[in-house]
């Protein structure tokens, strides 16, 4: 169970979503899309039901004529944020030496391909 739900929320488009709505807090549809680069409005659609059903945002339907619909995070969300923010700061943190680890990598295996 547990290894489902990590598998459900820290999933690209949720982390995203939660870093936008951490920093913008109440966003509608569209501002979101316009947020998240790269996100399909299918995808943001499917996300953001995903994150509404595990009580990670509210959703709120603005009685007026077109409907206004915005996104806010939930507390759970906003704890769940907080706990990202902790990987974020290590993915900065450690990029450069990731990214040494690739190139070698790379160029070790670039040197077996090329044998065989």
């Amino acid at each position: 169970m547990v290894n489902e739900l990590i598998g459900r929320v820290a999933d690209k488009w949720t982390m995203l979503i939660l870093e936008v709505l951490t920093e913008r807090g109440e966003l509608r549809f569209t501002r979101l899309s316009e947020l998240v680069p790269g996100i399909s409005y299918k995808m943001l659609t499917q996300t953001l039901r995903l994150m509404e059903r595990e009580g990670l945002i509210s959703r709120t339907v603005h009685p007026v004529v077109p409907p206004r619909v915005e996104y806010k995070l939930t507390e759970l969300g906003l704890s769940l944020g907080a706990a990202f923010c902790k990987v974020w700061m290590w993915a900065e943190r450690h990029l450069e030496e990731i990214e040494r680890a690739r190139a070698a990598f790379d160029q070790v295996s670039g040197k077996i391909a090329n044998r065989s």
